[in-house]
């Protein structure tokens, strides 16, 4: 099991990771980058392994799609979980495409009784192919559906108790959609399960007129920072990270940006102890 606070894993990042003993606790891969056997890719990932505890974070999973599950694509990750042992494996509670064509987008799910029929019993053939349970996460969203019959965080709630999987908790999610949709984050926050809550999330977004977009491409804002603080308050010392995809700084600085994690998170454990 993870614990403190770790960064997502970006090849920019390998030699620095690999020559020094940066204050990172943990590294999150993604998993689509190691899938090929004997790649340079994933050479680079077991010399990691070595040194840090590792977790693995797909983006291809599909949970909610209608198709099923792609069983080739769960064979490959159970493969490269079998040779790096990491201490989980998550993905998205969304779908990324239809009848074998994958978008590369993250699409939200429409919140009815009929697609968490649809998300549990996926879940539950995802979990046997890889013979251990996985984390969902939440993800951010630009629209709604009209059809959707409850919340989000009702009906996340109800996958991962339902379906018996765990939760990454991404806190830069909930507040991006909360400014686009209009709904209260810490109601979001309070109506999920404490005991599901395996992970979380901290990254940077950026606005495009009235919305929020998630691009990973900056550091934690204020209000962010103050929602973990929330979040650390309600589930505890749950191990966190900070994901970084474009205008990747060098690594200190986001050492730097991970130190304020730990310290948010102190501050807030000291608050309700």
């Amino acid at each position: 099991m993870l614990s403190g606070f770790g960064l997502g894993l970006r090849p920019v990042h390998y030699e620095a990771l690999l020559e020094g003993a940066p204050a990172v606790d943990w590294l999150e891969a993604i998993t689509e980058n190691y899938l090929v056997p004997g790649g340079q890719p994933l050479r680079f990932l077991e010399r990691i392994r070595e040194r840090y505890e590792l977790a693995l974070h797909g983006v291809s999973l599909s949970i909610g799609s209608v198709d099923a599950p792609d069983a080739r694509y769960l064979a490959q990750v159970r493969r490269l979980a079998d040779r790096i042992q990491p201490a989980w494996i998550s993905d998205h509670l969304c779908f990324t495409g239809v009848n074998g064509v994958n978008t590369h987008d993250l699409l939200p799910l429409p919140y009815t009784q009929e697609t968490l029929g649809i998300v549990v019993d996926h879940v539950g053939q995802v979990q046997d192919a890889l013979g251990r349970q996985i984390l969902l996460e939440n993800v951010s969203s630009y629209l709604e559906y009209t059809e959707s019959s409850m919340p989000e965080w009702e009906f996340l709630r109800a996958v991962a108790e339902r379906a018996d999987c765990a939760l990454l908790l991404d806190v830069n999610n909930v507040y991006v959609s909360s400014v686009n949709h209009g709904f209260d984050a810490l109601t979001y926050l309070r109506a999920l399960p404490r005991s599901r809550i395996r992970q979380i999330h901290l990254a940077g977004h950026s606005r495009e007129g009235d919305h929020l977009i998630d691009t990973h491409d900056a550091p934690v804002c204020e209000a962010v920072w103050q929602l973990y603080g929330e979040a650390v308050k309600l589930f505890g010392a749950v191990p966190a990270m900070i994901e970084r995809d474009d205008a990747i700084p060098a690594l200190p600085a986001l050492v730097s940006e991970l130190d304020r994690a730990r310290q948010v998170a102190g501050a807030a454990l000291t608050k309700v102890a």
